[in-house]
């Protein structure tokens, strides 16, 4: 059964379908890659003045400036091959306190074309604040609008997995997914295995430095909260404030409990829809949604698209989607179900873009994400989650966003793992469900708050005004609004 990512954040915390997060394990970072010196002295060391030569950005429009910074492609080896990272500015508007990295999550969103098209969501913060930014190792010019250093690769989507049924199964999607991934490492093989998290929060430390900054104040919305997660694991003690807007959690202790945690969430979206169904004219909706995702884990859904049909996982994931968008759209999902119930899914075929739920080529989130191990380990995983959601199953979980990068030829070498003691409180954001998982990260740090939207959408800052007034007060003045601040 083919079953979606649960956040390619911005889970699954991507692009349209991608926007669904993924997450998972693998080693931590050695020694030689952590902080030297202890988290206080790190505080208390004195900034060097910034290194960076700031000039128009390429087809500038609002002032921005960009800066090209030299960083590791492999920073076990600081002495070894270089790639550039490119900075963009845009300096503060009043008299400037600081500056506010931003990155928009993906991964693998262009911070600097981004900033260029969404420059007004930080008016009022630069009044204060210069906002910097940069885009991403790996993810280049020719289809990410990257200006950094690039994988010369070809990111392809495709369907997500089926769940094995047996070992010949598991064996066929090692195969296959070690493919795609081949195509793309032996372009170039440093890069493609320095492009985990980790590797982009030392970027993140590598950008401090540079600006000459004491400590980091960090926006990091959808994938690009996990940045933020690694940096806090790496630097502790550069933290002066975070924000994790509509984000996943990457730094749970118990992988496995993460996923259960995320179909829990999965199974009150849909809940959420048959309650709204039974005083809206659809309360037949929810048995005939059960009959029909029994049905079709035995037989495959026909539509009136040409070589498509759709399993129960499929149903599962386009549903979820439509169920998360709220009560606009449930209308259309009661009549999607209905008409599949009949023998006709096609109003669950996506308008554009790829038929079956998908991602893209995973290079990030595979060295991320813990991956099953075997068949053993799946199936266990499997018949946990369908007893905890029983109306979704493992449709958009980790279990399901993890398949495709069984077989990877890099090992995950950014696991999740707890955050450290000693951070400053800090601050994260998200509509229904992204709260969830950003509260999960946030409780581990004594005195940080969550932002919650009870409604649906995707990180908060850009399109909720209370959400982003307790943002900047945070950026300005480290002040949190309360610990369950409702927007």
């Amino acid at each position: 059964m083919r079953q979606p990512l649960a956040l390619r954040l911005p889970l699954t915390l991507g692009r349209p379908l991608a926007l669904r997060l993924s997450l998972v394990l693998g080693l931590l970072l050695t020694t030689a890659l952590q902080p030297s010196a202890p988290a206080a002295a790190q505080s208390a060391a004195a900034p060097p003045p910034s290194s960076l030569t700031w000039q128009p950005c390429p087809g500038d429009k609002i002032g921005m400036a960009c800066a090209d910074l030299q960083v590791p492609a492999d920073w076990r080896k600081p002495d070894g091959r270089k790639i550039t990272l490119k900075v963009g500015r845009l300096k503060a508007t009043g008299t400037s306190e600081g500056a506010v990295l931003v990155a928009y999550g993906g991964p693998g969103g262009p911070g600097i074309a981004m900033t260029q098209s969404l420059s007004g969501w930080w008016s009022k913060l630069r009044q204060r604040m210069d906002i910097v930014t940069w885009d991403t190792r790996g993810y280049g010019s020719d289809q990410f609008q990257g200006l950094s250093t690039g994988l010369p690769c070809t990111w392809t989507r495709v369907p997500i997995a089926d769940f094995p049924r047996d070992m010949a199964d598991f064996g066929r999607l090692s195969d296959t997914n070690r493919g795609y991934a081949e195509a793309c490492r032996l372009k170039d093989p440093e890069l493609f295995a320095n492009m985990s998290s980790a590797d982009h929060a030392r970027d993140m430390e590598a950008i401090r430095t540079a600006l000459g900054d004491a400590a980091l104040n960090y926006y990091g919305a959808s994938y690009a909260g996990f940045y933020g997660q690694a940096y806090a694991r790496l630097y502790p003690g550069r933290v002066r404030t975070m924000v994790l807007d509509g984000t996943a959690n990457h730094s749970a202790a118990d992988w496995s409990g993460e996923s259960e945690a995320m179909a829990r969430t999965n199974e009150e979206s849909i809940r959420r829809f048959f309650t709204w169904c039974a005083s809206n004219g659809c309360a037949d909706v929810p048995g005939l949604w059960r009959k029909l995702i029994a049905r079709a884990d035995r037989t495959p859904i026909p539509t009136k698209t040409e070589n498509v049909a759709y399993q129960a996982g499929d149903l599962q994931s386009f549903a979820l989607g439509m169920a998360r968008q709220g009560a606009p759209v449930w209308p259309k999902l009661a009549e999607a179900i209905r008409k599949a119930s009949k023998g006709d899914a096609s109003d669950f075929v996506p308008a554009r873009g790829a038929r079956y739920p998908d991602q893209a080529t995973p290079v990030t989130e595979c060295t991320d994400w813990p991956r099953f191990a075997n068949l053993k380990e799946m199936t266990a995983a499997l018949t946990r989650l369908r007893k905890i959601a029983p109306n979704v199953g493992a449709a958009n979980t980790l279990a399901s966003a993890t398949l495709n990068c069984i077989g990877w030829p890099v090992p995950v070498t950014n696991p999740p793992s707890a955050l450290p003691k000693g951070l400053p409180p800090l601050l994260g954001a998200g509509a229904w469900g992204e709260s969830d998982a950003v509260e999960r990260v946030l409780s581990q740090v004594p005195g940080s708050a969550v932002i919650r939207h009870n409604g649906p959408g995707h990180t908060l800052y850009g399109s909720n005004p209370c959400a982003r007034d307790h943002i900047n007060a945070y950026f300005t003045a480290a002040t949190l609004p309360p610990r369950k601040t409702q927007c």
